[in-house]
């Protein structure tokens, strides 16, 4: 931000959006072509600072932090024009010879507030629906994930009037100043603590907000289950990106009578990603750095190490791990692990693997896997997250089409493709009265009134 204040630069943004350009339509189309552009321009560099934050390995970063936004932002451009046009809608018949619509029209200046775990994506694709709305936007990007912060920031210097886009870099500190000033619209992702913090700071002015958090994420595994595709799918969504990621399975629910079998299979399959020594596998990422390392080894003081457990502090390694025998008292069942570690909870009917998740806070996803419909519609009709799969882990995050946030503990808001749109609008109802006709009837005096209002009401019912 060039050295201007908070203060100052939160007036140019409102100056910005104040001279309507924001508003028109070919003026937003023309932003996300030049971002799409940009990002494919800085698409090396983008790649060169996940590894440096986090070891991710190119093909990661490319599917879940730059492709995915190719996607969305194509997708929004061809459905932008619709999406923004006045909806008439119907007008009771006691507004006769009224019409009735629904305006999208932006909110403002929105902030956008992004963690470290895929530091290029969350900045970018909530930045899409901002856009996309019509907002002017201020983005803080993690202090964690430095590499990819000072991309981003480059980026967004090269591409826009700091006037329309800032990025706002700094500690912990910059972000509570921040959340000092009055902003029109907040997007938050991260932890649950911290969302607490930010929709605190946010009702002091009133401001909306998207919170889009985490919590522990089940994946059940029934006894029905086809493993040969189901392990597969459940260890790449438990491992990528070594675990943190918001939705990945937090622990696994495993029918009892599968439990050795599915062990045995998940260790073979590790393998087969990883190689014996996950250390040396070009495609195994990193902990983001010291303090969650030392997290997650303190986690790690749960239950029994069945599979893996090896770690490295220089390198920020943590293998691929499994542990068993964890009671649902300590840590590694209370906190969100948001690490490379597996629990596994045994259970012995369905009703008992989801009553098991209902006594415990609503998660950002639920992943169930089971050949029979009737177990899969079970679970959806019990249980309730912010989103899932079925018989697959994360890939409903790469849907246009569905909504993705929480809900409860996990979150609130969704977005991705219309549901950015929708998130970043504001929907203005206005009613068009006519002018030929004046019924007195709802002006004083109201002497005798309130019996034919009565009937009336009941005959438009």
């Amino acid at each position: 931000m060039s050295g201007e204040t908070i203060p100052q630069t939160m007036l140019r943004l409102k100056a910005c959006f104040a001279s309507g350009k924001t508003r028109d339509i070919d003026f937003r189309i023309v932003q996300l072509k030049k971002l799409k552009e940009g990002i494919r321009e800085y698409e090396p560099a983008i790649m060169a600072s996940l590894y440096e934050d986090l070891r991710k390995p190119p093909f990661e970063s490319y599917a879940s932090e730059i492709g995915i936004l190719y996607t969305e932002i194509d997708h929004v451009i061809r459905h932008l024009r619709s999406w923004s046009r006045a909806r008439r809608v119907a007008t009771p018949i006691i507004h006769f010879l009224s019409r009735s619509y629904v305006y999208a029209e932006p909110y403002g200046v929105v902030l956008i507030i992004s963690p470290w775990n895929y530091p290029f994506l969350l900045v970018m694709a909530p930045l899409i629906g901002a856009i996309a709305a019509g907002n002017c936007a201020l983005i803080k990007p993690s202090e964690f994930s430095r590499a990819t912060s000072a991309t981003i920031a480059k980026i967004i210097t090269g591409l826009f009037d700091p006037a329309y886009i800032t990025v706002f870099q700094g500690e912990a500190q910059a972000t509570q100043k921040l959340l000092e000033e009055k902003f029109d619209y907040i997007f938050f992702t991260g932890s649950t603590a911290i969302g607490k913090a930010v929709m605190t700071a946010a009702a002091r002015h009133l401001t909306p907000v998207t919170l889009e958090l985490g919590g522990k994420s089940p994946a059940i595994v029934h006894e029905d289950a086809e493993l040969k595709y189901g392990i597969k799918r459940l260890v790449w969504g438990k491992f990528f990106n070594a675990g943190q990621t918001c939705i990945a399975p937090d622990y696994v629910l495993v029918h009892k009578n599968i439990k050795d079998r599915f062990l045995q299979k998940t260790i073979q399959t590790i393998h087969a990603f990883y190689g014996e020594d996950p250390m040396m596998s070009p495609d195994y990422a990193r902990i983001i750095n010291e303090r969650h390392f030392d997290r997650l080894l303190q986690l790690m003081k749960s239950g029994w190490i069945v599979h893996g457990g090896h770690c490295q502090k220089k390198d920020l390694y943590i293998a691929p791990t499994i542990m068993d025998q964890v009671s649902p008292e300590e840590s590694l069942m209370q906190e969100e692990i948001f690490g490379p570690l597996l629990p596994l909870i045994e259970y012995s009917d369905m009703d008992e693997a989801i009553d098991f998740i209902n006594r415990r806070p609503r998660p950002l996803a639920l992943y169930c896997f089971s050949e029979s419909r009737e177990i899969q519609r079970k679970v959806l009709r019990q249980t309730s997250s912010g989103g899932g799969c079925i018989n697959d882990t994360l890939s409903h995050i790469g849907s246009q089409e569905l909504p993705f946030g929480g809900i409860g503990d996990s979150g609130m808001g969704a977005y991705h493709g219309k549901f950015s749109f929708e998130t970043f609008t504001h929907r203005r109802g206005i009613l068009f009265r006519s002018n030929l006709v004046d019924v007195p009837l709802r002006y004083p005096p109201y002497r005798g009134r309130v019996s034919l209002l009565q009937l009336l009401f009941r005959l438009i019912r």
